[in-house]
Order: structure tokens, then C-alpha cells, then sequence
């Protein structure tokens, strides 16, 4: 009986170090950390710059144990991708999420853990089957380790799971059959839905009806829509407000949204410079501390990527996203 007291009290004091590692406040700005590339900072470098600009919060897309101990004790909030590869198993093995947690987050209580993501950009049909289980797999591996009630369990969805997106106010889910249950869980858990949102796909996509200036935060332009009666500035404002208008056909108002990746490559394509990378993420930093038109107040963002990497596959602006240099010298000039 005492063994057991003992084990007790040392479990309950594991939870109240995790607790204390969760921040509570209100939060704006992260930035994704891509490591797909063979010159990049050590996890302890990447850290002290992250800290040396203020960056509070980090995306990371698996559960690198190097990264999570170089976090350790940092108050930088993160938000962790399990990995797309790692989906059948979570969905089809409530144990294999439990050990998921765990290997992966219980053994850094340290760590400020925001948000888990399970699935990223996920859109052939048999893969989307295994987000859902996945995610109720792992919110009940977590309630079940203490951290159910802090960090949430959500996935990372493309823009174009929204269709109808002008005007805004005309945004519906392309698939509610698949998105409808998924809504249903973040209700019911306080989650949020993470969206990746990039107005410079959207202006390389269809450049002569969306100007630059409208898709880099530069002055000169405004959208009017007659279905909500606001103005818009800024592509991003609108198509964030086009996922809110979609949550509300789909009956879930209250789900937040979190802009899980948003940024604009400084070369390799059409409309890929330094100015104009330059322009939209020092626009997009900002801007989302004051919200969007439908929506006023932080709009938490993570801003993609800390790192030009040079082993990213596909087209050449992908090795172009990053805010710094392998070397950690800035891409071009940037104020946090």
C-alpha cells in the first residue's frame, strides 16, 4: 500500500511538470521547422534561433527525439505531426497509440505541447479513412496518460478541402461525408482545424485575376462581398474566411482555426523572389495578431519554413520556402 501511495504521488507530480509546461495564453505567430535537407542546423542551434528572434512556438512534422530534448524547458509551444506513415496503425490499434504517446510525448515533460497533428494534407481516400480512428485513438492515449485536456488532437487539412471559395463567404467543404465527422470530434474535444493556407499557390495558379499586391499584403486592392457585407485587403483574409464560412454550413461555428503552414517562396519559380517572399511573410507576421474580417482577434499561424531545404522533391520553389539559410543567415530581412 505504500509502494502503491508513493507511485501515486510520482505519477501525479509527472502530470502537474507536463501541465506546467502548457502555456495558456493567447498566441500568434510559430514557425515550421523542415528538415528535409542535408546541411541544416543542429536541434540545439535551430532552438536558440527560434529564441534569439522570439519565436514562441515550432511545427515539427514527426516526433524527433533530438528536437523534443533540444525544446525542453524552452516555453516554446509545439505542434507535432505524427507522420502520414504512422496513420494505419494509430487508426487500426488504440495500443499502438498508447505506445505512440508513450515513446513520443510522455517522455518529455518539458515540452510545450499544443497540438498533435495526425495527417497532413491527407487527400486520397483510403488515407482519409484512417484520420478519424487515428485521432480518437490518440485523444484517448493522452486522457489516459493526464494531457487529454491539454493538448489537442486535431490533422492538418489542404485549402482546397474547401471549395466555392469566392466570394468567402460562399466557402463549403468539398467532401462533408469526410470532413463532417472530423468537425463532429474537434467539437466535442475543444479542438482546433489545422489549415494549411497559401495565397502564393493560389496567385501562381490564376495570376491574372488575383493581383500581387492583394496576395502579398501590399496596399492597392480591395475585394468587396455582398454575402457577408466585409471588404477584404489581403488574399489570406479571404481565404481563411472562406474555411470559416464552411464551418458554418457545416454546422460547427465554434471550431477555431489554426493556420498550421503559410508562407512564399524566394526563388525557383514563377513569382518566387526574395521581395516578394519578403513582402507576404512580413506582411502575414503582421497581420494575424489582429484576425480577419469575419473573424477579429489572434489567428494563431505557423509560418512555413524556418529553413531553405535542399532535399525537398518536386518543383524547385520547395527548396525555397525557408526564412534562413542552412547557415542561419536570413533569406532576406526580416523583423519578428
Amino acid at each position: 500500500m505504500a509502494k502503491q501511495g508513493v507511485a501515486s504521488v510520482l505519477a501525479m507530480a509527472l502530470v502537474l511538470v507536463f501541465l506546467a509546461a502548457f502555456p495558456t495564453g493567447v498566441h500568434s505567430i510559430g514557425v515550421c521547422n523542415g528538415v528535409i535537407g542535408n546541411n541544416l542546423p543542429a536541434p540545439s542551434d535551430v532552438v536558440k534561433l527560434y529564441k534569439s528572434k522570439g519565436i514562441n512556438a515550432m511545427r515539427i512534422y514527426a516526433p524527433e527525439s533530438n528536437v523534443l530534448k533540444a525544446l525542453s524547458g524552452t516555453g516554446i509551444g509545439v505542434l507535432m505531426d505524427v507522420g502520414n506513415g504512422v496513420l494505419p496503425s494509430l487508426a487500426n490499434d488504440p495500443s499502438a497509440a498508447a505506445a505512440w504517446v508513450k515513446a513520443n510525448v510522455q517522455p518529455y515533460p518539458g515540452v510545450s505541447f499544443r497540438y498533435i497533428a495526425v495527417g497532413n494534407e491527407v487527400m486520397d481516400s483510403e488515407g482519409q479513412k484512417t484520420i478519424l480512428p487515428a485521432m480518437k485513438n490518440l485523444q484517448g492515449a493522452l486522457a489516459a496518460a493526464g494531457l487529454g485536456g491539454r493538448v489537442k488532437v486535431s490533422t492538418s487539412v489542404r485549402f482546397d478541402v474547401v471549395t466555392d471559395t469566392f466570394p468567402p463567404s460562399n466557402g463549403v467543404f468539398a467532401d462533408l461525408d469526410y470532413m463532417g465527422p472530423i468537425l463532429d470530434f474537434l467539437v466535442s474535444t475543444d479542438a482546433p482545424l489545422l489549415a494549411n493556407v497559401y495565397p502564393y499557390f493560389a496567385y501562381k495558379g490564376d495570376p491574372k485575376n488575383i493581383k500581387l499586391n492583394y496576395a502579398t499584403f501590399a496596399p492597392g486592392t480591395t475585394v468587396n462581398d455582398d454575402g457577408n457585407g466585409l471588404t477584404y485587403t489581403n488574399l489570406f483574409d479571404a481565404m481563411v474566411d472562406s474555411i470559416y464560412a464552411a464551418l458554418e454550413d457545416a454546422e460547427t461555428p465554434g471550431v477555431k482555426v489554426v493556420v498550421s503552414e503559410s508562407g512564399w517562396p524566394s526563388d525557383g519559380g514563377f513569382g518566387a523572389t526574395a521581395e516578394n517572399a519578403r513582402a507576404y511573410n512580413q506582411g502575414l507576421i503582421n497581420h494575424v495578431g489582429n484576425g480577419t474580417p469575419k473573424r477579429s482577434g489572434p489567428l494563431e499561424t505557423y509560418v512555413f519554413a524556418m529553413f531553405n531545404e535542399n532535399e525537398k522533391k518536386g518543383d524547385p520553389t520547395e527548396n525555397h520556402f525557408g526564412l534562413f539559410n542552412p547557415d542561419k543567415s536570413p533569406a532576406y530581412y526580416m523583423r519578428f
